[in-house]
């Protein structure tokens, strides 16, 4: 609880300066430029989650039950550099023809400049995983801190220099190299220590979580199918604009995932089932905590988008109404694959993300000619949520748990209460703020009157605030 305490403060800078670099960028280049930096940047940024999360995982795992992290951890980054450097050379190659797909030839120039970010990206991020993996969540930490600072103060400045969206592509580029230098200060790897560490074992794990990454990065291609299907440069950024509102769940889920596979890993190793089950069930239990938050940020979605965004971007309030929906439903499967990751169970991270590829291209091809945007966001939570069901049904089942419908009651009738009171005072402005906390508020005495909160969750919430967040004695004892 500490460590994903501290992962999240981390993430969340991404809320004031991932909007504001949002919101600077709309306004000033427009829907049609700011629709054209969202297609490159979710082009590259879905590549570089794919090519790190082949291993991200597996690195936790690995490292968190390693005797001897520093070799283990050597031969994994060598591995995701070869992949990284790999998969930039192969973007760089096939920029023409994303770009004709596209309908943008003027991508390819984009495309090819923000290739050279993904090997420096993914070296980082396997830092970030080698320090999860030893339980220095404060580090890990740190090194997000450097980038979402950075790349708000280089986007911004390198676009009011003048260079608009090549600006935008330098200013990432730099945030990552920020981001490596700090990773490198704490975990200072070397690329030429020999690891006895298996192979086969390793392949075993990672192929499984590789293909269900690439399922869920392929899912979430959701922006790149509205514009293949018909959709113009401004509907791209009104789709991207309300994609970015949608994101603190899958902050939460960034920060919980890395500390959950870490502890459980090692709680299983050590002969701890009990404990390794009660964690697992307190984090089933945050998708349907995140519920009735949702159901307030779609209620109030047109006066968020509007406050955020200007009028505009108005059309992005129903997109976004529905896809904070897509978020938490994808927040429970992510929560779903780290539990069944660190039980040892990987095929079923496969086995549930693998299905939702082709039925969210079905439904596109379908919803997208005739909604636009709308059909996206519509077929993107249908599927997340039937997965989500799906996902959190089979840790219990994988775990000997029984399935907290009480919970999921709960969680319901609070959201009706909440999205109710939120539709009956529509507010704009500032004065927004105060209302969505009031509700906020609402919602958390809600969930205390029902009797949500079981003592034990009760203590491990109240233990995210209570001391260090770092395996300190473990990290140094190697």
């Amino acid at each position: 609880m500490r460590g994903t305490f501290s992962i999240f403060l981390a993430e969340a800078l991404i809320l004031p300066t991932g909007l504001i670099t949002a919101v600077f960028l709309a306004r000033y280049l427009g829907p049609s430029g700011y629709g054209l930096f969202a297609l490159c940047s979710s082009l590259v940024l879905w590549i570089e989650w794919l090519s790190s999360s082949a291993l991200a995982n597996a690195t936790i795992k690995f490292v968190g039950e390693a005797s001897d992290w520093k070799s283990v951890g050597s031969t994994l980054l060598r591995i995701q550099l070869a992949v990284a450097i790999s998969v930039a050379a192969l973007l760089w190659a096939a920029a023409p023809l994303l770009s004709r797909m596209l309908g943008e030839p003027i991508l390819t120039n984009y495309l090819r400049l923000f290739a050279m970010d993904i090997p420096i990206f993914c070296a980082a991020s396997a830092n970030r995983n080698i320090l999860a993996g030893l339980g220095a969540y404060t580090h890990r930490a740190w090194v997000t801190v450097a980038r979402w600072t950075t790349r708000l103060v280089l986007i911004v400045s390198f676009v009011v220099a003048g260079l608009s969206v090549n600006g935008a592509i330098l200013g990432s580029i730099g945030a990552s190299i920020i981001e490596l230098g700090v990773s490198l200060f704490f975990v200072r790897p070397s690329l030429f220590l020999r690891s006895s560490m298996p192979l086969r074992e390793l392949w075993s794990i990672a192929a499984p979580l590789f293909v269900s990454a690439m399922s869920l990065r392929f899912f979430r291609l959701d922006l790149f199918a509205l514009k293949v299907l018909g959709g113009t440069a401004a509907q791209a950024g009104f789709y991207s604009a309300a994609f970015n509102l949608s994101t603190p769940p899958a902050l939460l889920s960034i920060s919980l995932s890395p500390p959950l596979i870490s502890t459980l890993s090692r709680l299983m190793k050590d002969g701890h089932p009990s404990e390794a089950k009660e964690i697992a069930s307190a984090a089933l239990s945050t998708v349907f905590w995140l519920l009735p938050f949702g159901a307030v940020a779609a209620g109030a979605s047109r006066g968020i988008v509007e406050l955020v965004f200007g009028q505009d971007f108005l059309t992005a309030a129903p997109i976004f109404a529905l896809l904070i929906f897509a978020a938490i439903a994808l927040h429970g499967v992510n929560v779903s694959i780290a539990i069944l990751t660190a039980s040892n169970h990987p095929m079923w991270s496969l086995n549930l993300t693998a299905p939702m590829v082709p039925v969210a291209l079905l439904g596109h091809i379908l919803l997208i000619p005739l909604l636009g945007g709308l059909g996206a966001a519509l077929v993107t939570t249908f599927v997340a949520s039937l997965s989500a069901v799906i996902s959190v049904l089979t840790v219990y089942w994988k775990l000997g748990l029984t399935p907290s419908f009480r919970k999921a009651l709960n969680s319901i009738i609070v959201s009706v209460f909440a999205y109710s009171v939120t539709l009956l005072l529509p507010v704009s402005g500032p004065v927004l703020i105060l209302e969505l906390l009031g509700i906020g508020g609402l919602v958390i005495l809600g969930l205390l009157a029902l009797r949500d909160f079981t003592p034990r969750e009760l203590a491990l919430l109240r233990s995210a605030v209570s001391g260090p967040g770092d395996s300190r004695t473990r990290q140094g004892s190697r």
